[in-house]
């Protein structure tokens, strides 16, 4: 099976936050964005909306941490980063050792909770107009960042002509 990562190309992102929504509908079974897996984060100073997903790390330092290997990884399911909502014990261990911030304590289950890709179909990606948040496979990504980047020269360089 390819391996897949969600990619978010943050010039796309309008910062609608549709995507918060329909995580948390289909993760909790209710429209509330606090307990989304994806968080759209605004820095207002520069304009930007970017959305914060979990990177399912090869060196995952939430799976080394955690006391009740609540946090693991799936082989069999992409290699994906999970935590099994029934072995956490809300340390939140994890939150603190994940470089990128992602992991979210949910107050309401008092648990910790990240992006599962909801089991290779994930919504943010359907539901994300713009296309500022993809799910592909990850030896692609390489040849999509050097043409985009190639894509923004030539752009730079037409806008001065």
């Amino acid at each position: 099976m390819e391996q897949k990562v969600l990619v978010v190309d943050q010039q796309k992102c309008t910062g609608c936050r549709l995507c918060e929504l329909v995580c948390s509908v289909q993760h909790t079974g209710a429209s509330n964005p606090s307990r989304s897996r994806i968080r759209v984060v605004k820095w207002e100073h520069v304009g930007i909306y970017l959305p914060m997903i979990c990177n399912h790390c090869e060196k995952a330092y939430c799976v080394e941490v955690c006391p009740t290997k609540a946090c693991h990884r799936e082989p069999e399911n992409n290699n994906r980063v999970v935590i099994d909502k029934n072995l956490c014990i809300g340390c939140r261990t994890c939150v603190v050792a994940c470089p990128f911030g992602h992991p979210f304590f949910d107050v309401q289950d008092r648990v910790t909770v990240k992006c599962d890709f909801c089991d290779g179909d994930p919504k943010c990606v359907a539901f994300c107009e713009p296309k500022a948040v993809t799910y592909v496979d990850a030896d692609r990504i390489e040849v999509t960042k050097k043409r985009e980047a190639a894509n923004r020269f030539i752009e730079s360089i037409k806008q001065l002509r």
